[in-house]
């Protein structure tokens, strides 16, 4: 039965506070019921006793201690979902934000998900084709993987999220539905607006479903919107057999909202302000990622963060580290060098990749490949800090090799344009194209009968 109050104990930015309450439960959604007749929407965030604290979605200026009445909906926050959902446009909340009307389905669920029965999960093996060579020729993603992006202020992550959105297809030749999810969350109104015209014009719009919360949208909305990108990645995963993508930018103004909720909930902060449970918290999403063995399809995420000051062991990629399946970093170093897309490949890794590369997935070559291309961009870089102390000039003639294969790695293989589509075998037939510039007896790495039939 639900239950309305009538009185209200404090209201302190979007967090309403009532006393006196009974049978509720935690992610409870409430309707706030305004005197001229408005409904704010929110979910019970805190219990303790009687007293709970509610999480408003919306504005809650106006809202005084007197002039609201609140209602239980003993239920949680659920989420319309039919494959309809493709090519559609939502806010934060999962309400439509383009022409389509609202979405009517039998099926709902709970945006917080069900948590994946280790037991239940399934390897993951094939690769997903990003086209970008970096990315696919180094730190391949496999199916089911979580490998987030490490970015910084000013850096093209957003234009990286639109060519991965635009581009990825299921890398072994697969005619299974490939889908992609895409959560914008706390952007600039210009740079959802850059999403949204990229995917028209490319007409990759029809398979993706995008959920955009604004930056000045309220700040609790900003909490949800990862969690009904997930729900409906869920539903088209493991209802409808999907093979999902999951990409999301920014995990950072996620986070940075969880401080706020939490600063105003006056919980005790831990590292930098943020609450104690951020690790478990980004846990409860990252891990929303896999496969399952009694299921078709899978989901694969892709979550993008920007580091703070380009910092790696702030709380935000620290923690992320942890949870995932390896990174993608872009260097501010490539960027300034007007290198696209600036991925440093040395900090980068998946450590899935070996689990789905080689024959039978990619091509025979690609783990020495690999593996070859790292040893010797590392090399690089101790050869350009001996030539900043004695010069270029004074190199030994393996050490100027070596020098060359570093401005032809970063130049052909690293960079490519915002429209440049790679297939696997185009990236390592440049990765082959590249290597030689070394000698023979320098690719330690490849296997012998690989250089006889490659080089």
């Amino acid at each position: 039965m639900k239950k309305e109050y009538l009185k209200i104990d404090k209201v302190v930015g979007s967090l309403v506070e009532v006393s006196g309450v009974e049978d509720v439960f935690y992610g409870e959604v409430v309707d706030l019921i305004t005197k001229d007749g408005s409904m704010k929407k929110g979910k019970v965030i805190k219990i303790e006793a009687d007293h709970v604290t509610i999480q408003v979605f919306e504005n809650t200026s106006g809202l005084s201690t007197k002039n609201a009445s609140i209602i239980f909906e003993n239920q949680a926050f659920e989420l319309p979902l039919s494959r309809d959902i493709l090519g559609r446009t939502f806010d934060g909340l999962g309400r439509p934000l383009d022409i389509g009307g609202e979405v009517y389905s039998r099926k709902k669920s709970n945006i917080n998900g069900r948590p994946i029965n280790p037991v239940a999960r399934k390897y993951p093996r094939n690769f997903i084709q990003t086209g970008i060579s970096s990315i696919d020729g180094l730190m391949t993603l496999i199916r089911g993987q979580k490998l987030p992006i490490f970015s910084g202020n000013g850096m093209p992550h957003n234009e990286l999220a639109a060519q991965i959105i635009r581009q990825a297809q299921l890398g072994d030749g697969s005619n299974e539905d490939f889908a992609i999810v895409f959560a914008a969350i706390g952007v600039k109104h210009d740079d959802a607006d850059f999403f949204k015209k990229n995917l028209i014009e490319s007409d990759a719009m029809d398979r993706v479903v995008m959920f955009i919360n604004y930056a000045n949208d309220p700040i609790a909305e900003r909490i949800n919107t990862p969690r009904c990108a997930l729900t409906a990645a869920e539903y088209l995963a493991f209802e409808e057999g999907m093979q999902i993508l999951v990409v999301m930018s920014d995990i950072t103004s996620y986070c940075e909202a969880l401080r706020e909720i939490s600063s105003a909930k006056e919980e005790v902060p831990s590292r930098k302000g943020y609450p104690g449970y951020l690790y478990s918290d980004l846990a409860s999403l990252y891990e929303r990622a896999g496969m399952l063995k009694d299921k078709a399809g899978s989901i694969t995420f892709l979550p993008i963060l920007t580091m703070p000051n380009d910092d790696i062991t702030h709380p935000i990629p620290d923690l992320t580290g942890y949870i995932t399946e390896g990174q993608i970093v872009l260097g501010r170093e490539l960027f300034q060098n007007n290198i696209y897309p600036p991925v440093d490949v040395l900090p980068s890794l998946s450590r899935l990749m070996k689990d789905g590369i080689g024959e039978g997935y990619t091509r025979k070559d690609h783990p020495d490949v690999a593996n070859q291309l790292f040893a010797s961009y590392s090399r690089v870089q101790e050869v350009r800090a001996l030539a900043q102390i004695m010069g270029e000039d004074d190199l030994s003639e393996l050490d100027k090799k070596y020098m060359e294969f570093g401005k032809a790695f970063e130049s052909k293989f690293l960079s490519q344009g915002f429209y440049e589509n790679r297939d696997i075998n185009t990236t390592l037939d440049l990765g082959w194209e590249i290597l030689r510039i070394l000698p023979k007896e320098e690719l330690t790495r490849l296997d012998p009968e690989l250089i006889e039939q490659y080089y």
